[in-house]
């Protein structure tokens, strides 16, 4: 017996991705998270941010530049066709206000005082400061070694231990100085002359060889006291002046350079060695200091 029942034929039509089976919900919910985050972000850098930072972080974000061309005024053509003289007529171009001009020109102004210019020349001060300090420890510790080299000589020589009361040596703002002066009964020259006796001429032959060690340049006083010379026409300001030269000529002589001999000078009783007491041998002198030197600056340094 044939079957006679109707044949039925079901189409099922599969959505892919459809319903809350698919992933598309999961895209926007991940959009909406992140847009969510963006936006509490955004919430926390305006509460903690300063104005300044703000500022900096708007023009960070500014145009780095406005063009000034009238093609397609305000904005990307700005909905007008090309003609030959630019923009459509009808269209315009705003400039920006006075006030915003003033405040961009201040922010310019604000940003380049941070320059990496600015912070070079500040980088360059720092370093200059810190080679004049350190050329100036290693110049004191020359100037130390130097006075010990020649106290030591003083010493280890008989002919010049008794000579040794006759030397000043100290530390000046100038530099180190050498003051060979005069004791009682024992005088450096002879009176109202410029030639030396011979234990000045042994004292200043033992400081050349001390001071030829260092480079530095080297500048020589005479002093007198206040009582005059003694010799019509002939002041204490020539004769410590004729004394200072004496003592150049010596240490010359000896073995210094000659280009190394910045001043000679005569200063009469002008800066006594005691001023309580203008009378006392000591400020009958020569004074020898060995000039403090400027750090050499590089030859692009500007002042």
């Amino acid at each position: 017996m044939a079957d006679n029942r109707p044949i039925v034929i079901k189409k099922v039509k599969k959505v892919s991705g459809g319903g809350h089976h698919g992933g598309a919900w999961k895209v926007a919910y991940a959009d909406f998270v992140t847009a969510m985050m963006a936006f509490f972000l955004l919430m926390w850098l305006i509460n903690t941010t300063s104005p300044d930072q703000k500022r900096g972080i708007a023009d960070y974000f500014a145009p780095a530049s406005v063009s000034k061309s009238r093609q397609g005024s305000d904005g990307m053509l700005g909905g007008t066709s090309f003609q030959d003289d630019g923009a459509r007529s009808g269209g315009t171009n705003r400039p920006m206000p006075e006030s915003k001009q003033t405040a961009s020109k201040r922010r310019t102004s604000t940003k380049n005082a941070g320059t990496p210019s600015n912070e070079t020349n500040k980088s360059k001060e720092v370093s200059q400061s810190a080679m004049s300090k350190a050329i100036a420890m290693r110049e004191q510790a020359e100037f130390e070694r130097a006075e010990q080299s020649l106290r030591q000589a003083m010493q280890d020589m008989p002919d010049l231990a008794a000579l040794s009361k006759h030397l000043v040596i100290d530390q000046t703002p100038e530099g180190m100085r050498i003051q060979i002066v005069d004791q009682e009964g024992r005088a450096m020259f002879a009176a109202a002359s410029a030639k030396p006796l011979p234990r000045a001429e042994k004292i200043l032959a033992a400081v050349s060889q001390v001071i030829m060690k260092l480079p530095n340049r080297v500048s020589i006083s005479g002093h007198t006291g206040d009582l005059p010379t003694g010799v019509e026409g002939y002041s204490n300001w020539q004769l410590s002046s004729d004394r200072a030269n004496s003592a150049r000529s010596i240490l010359e002589s000896s073995g210094l350079d000659a280009d190394r001999i910045y001043q000679v000078s005569g200063k009469a009783g002008s800066e006594p060695l005691y001023p309580d007491d203008p009378d006392l041998p000591g400020n009958r002198r020569i004074s020898i200091v060995l000039l403090r030197e400027s750090p050499v600056l590089p030859s692009n340094h500007s002042l």
